[in-house]
C-alpha cells in the first residue's frame, strides 16, 4: 500500500464509509495505473480482477470517490475522461491537443500564488490540479 493509497483509503474512513471489497479493488486499480485510466479500462480491469462487482458498483464508487476528492476526472484528447488519484498536494499535466500524450511535470510554479490567494481569501489550499493543453513537436511539425 503506496502513501496516496493510504490517504485514499484514510479519507473514506474519516467520511464514514467503509472500506468495501469492491472499493479497495478499485483503489488498488487506479494505482496500479498510476491513476490515469478511463472508465472504461477500469470496467474491464475490475471484471478481470473480481466478476463479481458490477458495473453500477464501480460508477457508484468513482462518483462517492470524486466527491471525497480522492479522484479526480481530467479531460484528454478533447474528449476522454480519465480518472486519476489526487496527490496529496498537487498533480501537473500537459496535454497534447493533436495525438493525446499526457506529459507530466513537477515543479508548477504556483508556490507564491497560492500563498497570495490563502491570505486573499482567507482559505488553506490543500492541492490543485494543473493541466495545460497545446500542441507537442512532433504533431505541430505534421
Amino acid at each position: 500500500m503506496t502513501d496516496k493509497t493510504s490517504r485514499s483509503i484514510q479519507a473514506l474512513r474519516d467520511a464514514g464509509y467503509r472500506l468495501t471489497g469492491p472499493r479497495l479493488t478499485i483503489l488498488d486499480i487506479l494505482e496500479g495505473n498510476h491513476g490515469h485510466i478511463t472508465a472504461a479500462e477500469l470496467l474491464r480491469q475490475v471484471e478481470i480482477r473480481d466478476p463479481s462487482i458490477g458495473r453500477a458498483s464501480v460508477f457508484r464508487t468513482l462518483d462517492l470517490m470524486i466527491k471525497l476528492g480522492i479522484v479526480w476526472p481530467t479531460v484528454q484528447g478533447g474528449t476522454t475522461v480519465h480518472y486519476m488519484l489526487m496527490p496529496s498536494e498537487h498533480h501537473h499535466h500537459i496535454v497534447c491537443t493533436g495525438c493525446g500524450r499526457l506529459i507530466e511535470f513537477e515543479d508548477c510554479g504556483l508556490g507564491a500564488l497560492i500563498r497570495t490567494l490563502e491570505m486573499r481569501f482567507d482559505v488553506r489550499i490543500d492541492g490543485h490540479l494543473l493541466e495545460l493543453y497545446g500542441q507537442c513537436a512532433a504533431c505541430r511539425g505534421k
